[in-house]
Protein backbone atom coordinates (compact mmCIF):
# COMPACT_ATOMS: atom_id res chain seq x y z
CA UNK A 1 0.00 0.00 0.00
CA UNK A 2 1.22 3.48 -0.86
CA UNK A 3 2.53 5.64 1.96
CA UNK A 4 3.06 9.26 0.94
CA UNK A 5 5.13 11.69 3.00
CA UNK A 6 4.94 15.41 2.24
CA UNK A 7 7.41 18.07 3.36
CA UNK A 8 8.29 21.66 2.55
CA UNK A 9 11.22 23.98 3.25
CA UNK A 10 11.78 27.70 2.85
CA UNK A 11 15.48 27.60 3.67
CA UNK A 12 17.37 30.10 1.53
CA UNK A 13 20.28 27.69 1.07
CA UNK A 14 19.85 24.88 -1.46
CA UNK A 15 22.00 22.38 0.45
CA UNK A 16 20.19 23.11 3.71
CA UNK A 17 16.79 22.78 2.01
CA UNK A 18 17.79 19.40 0.53
CA UNK A 19 19.01 18.22 3.93
CA UNK A 20 15.77 19.30 5.59
CA UNK A 21 13.53 17.65 3.00
CA UNK A 22 15.55 14.41 2.94
CA UNK A 23 15.40 14.16 6.71
CA UNK A 24 11.62 14.41 6.67
CA UNK A 25 10.75 12.07 3.80
CA UNK A 26 13.32 9.26 3.70
CA UNK A 27 11.44 6.05 4.47
CA UNK A 28 11.62 2.31 3.74
CA UNK A 29 10.33 1.29 0.29
CA UNK A 30 10.87 4.84 -1.02
CA UNK A 31 10.51 4.65 -4.82
CA UNK A 32 10.41 8.23 -6.12
CA UNK A 33 9.80 11.84 -5.14
CA UNK A 34 7.75 14.62 -6.72
CA UNK A 35 9.54 17.92 -6.05
CA UNK A 36 8.46 21.48 -6.89
CA UNK A 37 10.71 24.38 -6.04
CA UNK A 38 11.54 28.04 -6.53
CA UNK A 39 13.60 29.08 -9.54
CA UNK A 40 15.49 31.36 -7.10
CA UNK A 41 17.54 28.34 -5.99
CA UNK A 42 20.46 26.76 -7.77
CA UNK A 43 17.93 24.16 -8.87
CA UNK A 44 20.44 21.67 -10.28
CA UNK A 45 22.30 21.69 -6.95
CA UNK A 46 19.10 21.38 -4.92
CA UNK A 47 17.57 18.51 -6.87
CA UNK A 48 20.89 16.75 -7.42
CA UNK A 49 21.68 16.89 -3.70
CA UNK A 50 18.22 15.64 -2.77
CA UNK A 51 18.49 12.76 -5.24
CA UNK A 52 21.87 11.68 -3.85
CA UNK A 53 20.61 11.77 -0.28
CA UNK A 54 17.52 9.71 -1.11
CA UNK A 55 18.92 7.37 -3.76
CA UNK A 56 15.70 7.41 -5.83
CA UNK A 57 14.42 9.46 -8.79
CA UNK A 58 13.46 13.04 -7.90
CA UNK A 59 11.45 14.77 -10.61
CA UNK A 60 9.24 17.79 -11.29
CA UNK A 61 9.62 21.45 -12.19
CA UNK A 62 9.84 24.93 -10.76
CA UNK A 63 6.52 26.27 -9.46
CA UNK A 64 5.00 29.76 -9.64
CA UNK A 65 5.57 31.56 -6.30
CA UNK A 66 5.05 28.60 -3.96
CA UNK A 67 3.50 25.27 -3.06
CA UNK A 68 0.73 24.13 -0.73
CA UNK A 69 1.02 21.20 1.69
CA UNK A 70 -1.14 20.20 4.69
CA UNK A 71 0.96 22.70 6.67
CA UNK A 72 -0.27 25.53 4.43
CA UNK A 73 1.15 27.77 1.72
CA UNK A 74 4.96 27.96 1.50
CA UNK A 75 6.68 30.52 -0.66
CA UNK A 76 5.71 34.06 -1.41
CA UNK A 77 8.88 36.15 -1.13
CA UNK A 78 10.99 33.21 0.09
CA UNK A 79 12.69 30.38 -1.82
CA UNK A 80 10.70 27.18 -1.35
CA UNK A 81 10.59 23.48 -2.11
CA UNK A 82 7.72 21.07 -1.61
CA UNK A 83 8.17 17.32 -1.99
CA UNK A 84 6.03 14.20 -1.88
CA UNK A 85 7.75 10.86 -1.28
CA UNK A 86 6.08 7.74 -2.66
CA UNK A 87 6.74 4.59 -0.63
CA UNK A 88 5.23 1.32 -1.81
CA UNK A 89 6.87 -2.12 -2.19
CA UNK A 90 4.58 -2.91 -5.14
CA UNK A 91 5.29 0.30 -7.07
CA UNK A 92 7.76 0.65 -9.94
CA UNK A 93 8.46 4.07 -11.46
CA UNK A 94 10.56 4.72 -14.54
CA UNK A 95 11.61 8.31 -15.18
CA UNK A 96 13.04 10.03 -18.25
CA UNK A 97 14.02 13.60 -19.13
CA UNK A 98 15.04 15.03 -22.48
CA UNK A 99 15.72 18.63 -23.50
CA UNK A 100 14.01 19.86 -26.64
CA UNK A 101 15.68 18.74 -29.82
CA UNK A 102 14.08 18.50 -33.25
CA UNK A 103 10.49 17.32 -33.59
CA UNK A 104 8.69 17.22 -30.24
CA UNK A 105 6.41 14.34 -31.23
CA UNK A 106 9.46 12.21 -32.00
CA UNK A 107 11.05 13.42 -28.76
CA UNK A 108 7.97 12.30 -26.84
CA UNK A 109 8.33 8.83 -28.29
CA UNK A 110 11.98 8.78 -27.22
CA UNK A 111 10.90 9.77 -23.72
CA UNK A 112 8.42 6.91 -23.54
CA UNK A 113 11.03 4.39 -24.65
CA UNK A 114 13.50 5.72 -22.09
CA UNK A 115 10.95 5.68 -19.25
CA UNK A 116 10.01 2.06 -19.97
CA UNK A 117 13.68 1.13 -19.99
CA UNK A 118 14.26 2.93 -16.68
CA UNK A 119 11.42 0.91 -15.16
CA UNK A 120 12.80 -2.33 -16.56
CA UNK A 121 9.62 -2.84 -18.55
CA UNK A 122 8.66 -3.12 -22.20
CA UNK A 123 4.91 -2.66 -21.75
CA UNK A 124 2.74 0.44 -21.30
CA UNK A 125 2.45 1.87 -17.79
CA UNK A 126 -0.78 1.94 -15.80
CA UNK A 127 -0.62 5.77 -16.00
CA UNK A 128 2.04 8.42 -16.36
CA UNK A 129 3.11 11.86 -15.20
CA UNK A 130 4.42 14.55 -17.52
CA UNK A 131 5.99 17.98 -17.06
CA UNK A 132 7.12 20.17 -19.94
CA UNK A 133 8.12 23.68 -20.83
CA UNK A 134 5.16 25.93 -21.77
CA UNK A 135 5.27 25.62 -25.54
CA UNK A 136 4.80 22.16 -27.05
CA UNK A 137 3.10 20.11 -24.35
CA UNK A 138 0.54 18.62 -26.72
CA UNK A 139 3.25 17.35 -29.06
CA UNK A 140 5.24 15.61 -26.33
CA UNK A 141 2.03 13.94 -25.13
CA UNK A 142 1.23 12.88 -28.69
CA UNK A 143 4.65 11.30 -29.08
CA UNK A 144 4.35 9.40 -25.81
CA UNK A 145 0.93 8.13 -26.92
CA UNK A 146 2.39 6.92 -30.21
CA UNK A 147 4.64 4.62 -28.24
CA UNK A 148 2.34 3.39 -25.44
CA UNK A 149 -1.20 4.00 -26.69
CA UNK A 150 -4.06 5.58 -24.75
CA UNK A 151 -2.86 5.73 -21.15
CA UNK A 152 -4.19 8.28 -18.61
CA UNK A 153 -1.79 11.05 -17.58
CA UNK A 154 -1.52 14.02 -15.25
CA UNK A 155 0.94 16.86 -14.65
CA UNK A 156 1.68 20.42 -15.65
CA UNK A 157 4.07 22.86 -17.28
CA UNK A 158 7.05 24.41 -15.52
CA UNK A 159 6.60 27.94 -14.18
CA UNK A 160 8.69 30.77 -12.78
CA UNK A 161 7.84 33.63 -10.45
CA UNK A 162 8.06 36.47 -12.99
CA UNK A 163 6.76 34.89 -16.24
CA UNK A 164 10.13 35.54 -17.88
CA UNK A 165 11.07 32.02 -18.94
CA UNK A 166 13.26 31.27 -15.91
CA UNK A 167 11.49 27.96 -15.27
CA UNK A 168 13.29 24.62 -15.11
CA UNK A 169 12.39 20.94 -15.45
CA UNK A 170 14.32 18.14 -13.81
CA UNK A 171 14.54 14.39 -13.29
CA UNK A 172 17.46 12.32 -12.07
CA UNK A 173 20.62 14.19 -13.14
CA UNK A 174 18.92 16.24 -15.87
CA UNK A 175 17.92 19.90 -15.42
CA UNK A 176 16.89 22.17 -18.29
CA UNK A 177 14.46 24.93 -19.30
CA UNK A 178 13.06 23.58 -22.55
CA UNK A 179 11.98 19.99 -22.96
CA UNK A 180 9.97 17.33 -21.19
CA UNK A 181 10.08 15.04 -18.15
CA UNK A 182 7.97 11.93 -17.63
CA UNK A 183 7.46 9.23 -15.01
CA UNK A 184 5.79 5.91 -15.83
CA UNK A 185 3.88 4.18 -13.00
CA UNK A 186 3.57 0.38 -12.80
CA UNK A 187 1.79 -1.48 -10.00
CA UNK A 188 1.18 0.13 -6.63
CA UNK A 189 -1.74 2.51 -6.23
CA UNK A 190 -4.40 3.18 -8.82
CA UNK A 191 -5.03 6.72 -10.05
CA UNK A 192 -8.04 8.85 -10.81
CA UNK A 193 -7.91 12.42 -12.11
CA UNK A 194 -10.29 15.36 -12.11
CA UNK A 195 -9.49 17.89 -14.84
CA UNK A 196 -11.53 21.07 -14.77
CA UNK A 197 -11.47 24.81 -15.26
CA UNK A 198 -14.44 25.26 -12.93
CA UNK A 199 -15.64 28.15 -15.08
CA UNK A 200 -19.21 28.88 -16.16
CA UNK A 201 -20.11 28.95 -19.83
CA UNK A 202 -21.56 32.21 -21.19
CA UNK A 203 -23.70 32.65 -24.30
CA UNK A 204 -20.76 34.31 -26.09
CA UNK A 205 -19.17 31.91 -28.57
CA UNK A 206 -17.83 31.88 -32.09
CA UNK A 207 -15.96 29.86 -34.69
CA UNK A 208 -12.24 30.31 -35.19
CA UNK A 209 -12.05 31.32 -38.86
CA UNK A 210 -8.33 32.07 -39.04
CA UNK A 211 -5.39 30.92 -36.98
CA UNK A 212 -1.63 31.38 -37.27
CA UNK A 213 0.53 28.50 -36.16
CA UNK A 214 -1.01 26.58 -33.29
CA UNK A 215 -1.55 29.28 -30.68
CA UNK A 216 -2.49 32.59 -32.32
CA UNK A 217 -6.18 33.21 -33.03
CA UNK A 218 -6.45 35.75 -35.84
CA UNK A 219 -10.21 35.76 -36.42
CA UNK A 220 -13.40 34.61 -34.71
CA UNK A 221 -16.47 34.62 -36.97
CA UNK A 222 -14.43 36.53 -39.54
CA UNK A 223 -13.75 39.37 -37.07
CA UNK A 224 -10.31 40.12 -35.57
CA UNK A 225 -10.21 37.86 -32.52
CA UNK A 226 -9.35 40.54 -29.99
CA UNK A 227 -12.12 42.80 -31.32
CA UNK A 228 -14.58 39.94 -30.84
CA UNK A 229 -13.35 39.40 -27.27
CA UNK A 230 -13.65 43.12 -26.56
CA UNK A 231 -17.18 43.12 -27.96
CA UNK A 232 -18.16 40.27 -25.67
CA UNK A 233 -16.76 41.93 -22.57
CA UNK A 234 -17.10 45.63 -23.38
CA UNK A 235 -13.42 46.34 -22.74
CA UNK A 236 -11.22 49.18 -24.05
CA UNK A 237 -7.95 48.60 -25.90
CA UNK A 238 -5.96 49.49 -22.78
CA UNK A 239 -7.28 46.39 -20.99
CA UNK A 240 -6.48 43.88 -23.72
CA UNK A 241 -3.50 45.01 -25.80
CA UNK A 242 -0.09 43.56 -25.11
CA UNK A 243 0.49 41.75 -21.85
CA UNK A 244 -2.51 43.41 -20.21
CA UNK A 245 -4.67 40.68 -21.69
CA UNK A 246 -2.96 38.04 -19.55
CA UNK A 247 -4.41 39.31 -16.27
CA UNK A 248 -7.65 40.70 -17.74
CA UNK A 249 -8.65 37.29 -19.13
CA UNK A 250 -8.14 35.15 -16.02
CA UNK A 251 -11.74 35.73 -14.91
CA UNK A 252 -13.03 35.31 -18.47
CA UNK A 253 -10.91 33.02 -20.68
CA UNK A 254 -11.90 30.97 -23.70
CA UNK A 255 -12.97 27.33 -23.63
CA UNK A 256 -13.19 24.52 -26.19
CA UNK A 257 -15.43 21.48 -25.70
CA UNK A 258 -14.38 17.94 -26.44
CA UNK A 259 -16.37 15.98 -29.01
CA UNK A 260 -18.79 14.67 -26.34
CA UNK A 261 -19.16 17.95 -24.47
CA UNK A 262 -17.89 16.37 -21.26
CA UNK A 263 -14.75 18.50 -20.90
CA UNK A 264 -14.24 22.21 -21.56
CA UNK A 265 -10.51 22.73 -21.95
CA UNK A 266 -9.60 26.30 -21.05
CA UNK A 267 -7.49 28.40 -23.41
CA UNK A 268 -5.89 31.38 -21.70
CA UNK A 269 -5.71 34.56 -23.85
CA UNK A 270 -2.19 35.71 -23.00
CA UNK A 271 -1.23 38.57 -25.31
CA UNK A 272 -3.20 41.01 -27.44
CA UNK A 273 -1.29 41.77 -30.63
CA UNK A 274 -1.32 45.07 -32.51
CA UNK A 275 -3.28 43.43 -35.36
CA UNK A 276 -5.92 42.34 -32.81
CA UNK A 277 -4.98 38.69 -32.93
CA UNK A 278 -4.70 36.79 -29.64
CA UNK A 279 -1.86 34.59 -28.45
CA UNK A 280 -3.23 31.75 -26.32
CA UNK A 281 -1.53 29.29 -24.01
CA UNK A 282 -2.45 26.02 -25.75
CA UNK A 283 -3.10 24.67 -29.22
CA UNK A 284 -6.27 25.46 -31.18
CA UNK A 285 -7.52 24.83 -34.70
CA UNK A 286 -9.59 26.58 -37.34
CA UNK A 287 -13.30 25.77 -37.70
CA UNK A 288 -13.69 24.94 -34.01
CA UNK A 289 -15.85 26.84 -31.54
CA UNK A 290 -14.51 28.87 -28.64
CA UNK A 291 -16.76 29.84 -25.73
CA UNK A 292 -16.21 32.76 -23.41
CA UNK A 293 -16.06 31.42 -19.85
CA UNK A 294 -16.48 33.24 -16.53
CA UNK A 295 -15.52 32.93 -12.86
CA UNK A 296 -15.04 35.56 -10.18
CA UNK A 297 -11.97 35.58 -7.95
CA UNK A 298 -14.17 34.30 -5.13
CA UNK A 299 -15.18 31.40 -7.35
CA UNK A 300 -11.55 30.69 -8.31
CA UNK A 301 -10.67 30.46 -4.63
CA UNK A 302 -13.61 28.20 -3.77
CA UNK A 303 -13.06 25.96 -6.79
CA UNK A 304 -9.90 24.30 -5.40
CA UNK A 305 -11.56 22.84 -2.32
CA UNK A 306 -14.71 22.00 -4.29
CA UNK A 307 -12.67 20.18 -6.96
CA UNK A 308 -10.83 18.15 -4.34
CA UNK A 309 -14.13 17.14 -2.76
CA UNK A 310 -15.47 16.17 -6.20
CA UNK A 311 -12.34 14.10 -6.86
CA UNK A 312 -12.81 12.32 -3.55
CA UNK A 313 -16.43 11.55 -4.43
CA UNK A 314 -15.49 10.08 -7.85
CA UNK A 315 -12.61 7.93 -6.55
CA UNK A 316 -13.79 4.31 -6.12
CA UNK A 317 -11.29 3.22 -3.46
CA UNK A 318 -9.38 4.25 -0.35
CA UNK A 319 -7.36 7.37 -1.16
CA UNK A 320 -3.77 7.41 0.12
CA UNK A 321 -2.48 10.71 -1.38
CA UNK A 322 -3.36 13.66 -3.60
CA UNK A 323 -1.17 15.29 -6.26
CA UNK A 324 -2.63 18.71 -7.12
CA UNK A 325 -1.76 20.85 -10.13
CA UNK A 326 -3.19 24.38 -9.79
CA UNK A 327 -2.78 26.95 -12.55
CA UNK A 328 -0.34 29.77 -11.82
CA UNK A 329 -2.57 32.29 -13.62
CA UNK A 330 -5.41 31.52 -11.21
CA UNK A 331 -2.97 31.83 -8.33
CA UNK A 332 -1.85 35.28 -9.60
CA UNK A 333 -5.46 36.49 -9.72
CA UNK A 334 -6.05 35.14 -6.20
CA UNK A 335 -3.06 37.11 -4.91
CA UNK A 336 -2.82 37.59 -1.15
CA UNK A 337 -5.87 35.40 -0.58
CA UNK A 338 -3.90 32.23 -1.40
CA UNK A 339 -4.25 31.20 2.24
CA UNK A 340 -7.96 30.71 1.61
CA UNK A 341 -7.12 28.20 -1.12
CA UNK A 342 -4.81 26.36 1.27
CA UNK A 343 -7.55 26.27 3.91
CA UNK A 344 -10.04 24.89 1.39
CA UNK A 345 -7.65 22.16 0.29
CA UNK A 346 -6.82 21.18 3.87
CA UNK A 347 -10.49 20.93 4.76
CA UNK A 348 -11.29 18.83 1.69
CA UNK A 349 -8.25 16.54 2.09
CA UNK A 350 -8.76 15.82 5.79
CA UNK A 351 -5.88 13.64 6.98
CA UNK A 352 -4.83 12.56 3.46
CA UNK A 353 -1.39 13.94 2.49
CA UNK A 354 -1.24 16.24 -0.52
CA UNK A 355 1.13 18.47 -2.46
CA UNK A 356 -0.03 21.32 -4.72
CA UNK A 357 2.12 23.12 -7.29
CA UNK A 358 1.38 26.15 -9.51
CA UNK A 359 1.97 25.71 -13.23
CA UNK A 360 1.75 27.56 -16.56
CA UNK A 361 -0.22 24.72 -18.17
CA UNK A 362 -2.17 21.75 -16.84
CA UNK A 363 -2.63 18.18 -18.11
CA UNK A 364 -5.29 15.67 -17.20
CA UNK A 365 -7.85 13.14 -18.30
CA UNK A 366 -11.61 13.52 -17.96
CA UNK A 367 -14.02 10.92 -19.34
CA UNK A 368 -13.29 8.40 -22.08
CA UNK A 369 -9.58 8.31 -21.20
CA UNK A 370 -8.80 11.21 -23.52
CA UNK A 371 -5.73 13.11 -22.33
CA UNK A 372 -5.84 16.88 -22.72
CA UNK A 373 -3.78 19.99 -22.01
CA UNK A 374 -5.19 23.33 -20.92
CA UNK A 375 -4.49 26.54 -19.09
CA UNK A 376 -6.16 28.18 -16.07
CA UNK A 377 -7.21 24.70 -14.98
CA UNK A 378 -7.00 22.30 -12.07
CA UNK A 379 -5.60 18.80 -12.61
CA UNK A 380 -6.23 17.01 -9.31
CA UNK A 381 -5.09 13.40 -8.96
CA UNK A 382 -5.92 10.84 -6.29
CA UNK A 383 -3.81 7.75 -5.63
CA UNK A 384 -5.98 5.00 -4.16
CA UNK A 385 -6.15 1.33 -3.23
Amino acid sequence: MLKAIVAASTSADAAAAAEEIAGKIKQPDLKAVFAYCSCDYDVAELIGSLGKKLGVPVFGNTSFTGVITPEGYAGGGKPFIGAMALCDPDLTIGTAALPKEGDSIARGKELAIAAKKAAGRDDAPDYFYMAASPAEEEFYAEGIAEEIGRVPFFGGSAADNTIEGNWLLYADDQCFADGCVTAFFYGGPKMTNLFTGAYRETDDFGVITKIQGNRTICEIDGVPALKKYQEWRGLPDSDVLGGNLLGTSVVSPLGVKDRLGKLVAIRHPMFGNADYSINVGNNLAEKTTVIRMEASVDELIASAGAALKALTDKTPGRITAFHLVHCGGRRAAIGDRIGEVADGLKEAAGDIPFLAEFTFGEYGVERDDVNACGGLMLSFTAFYE
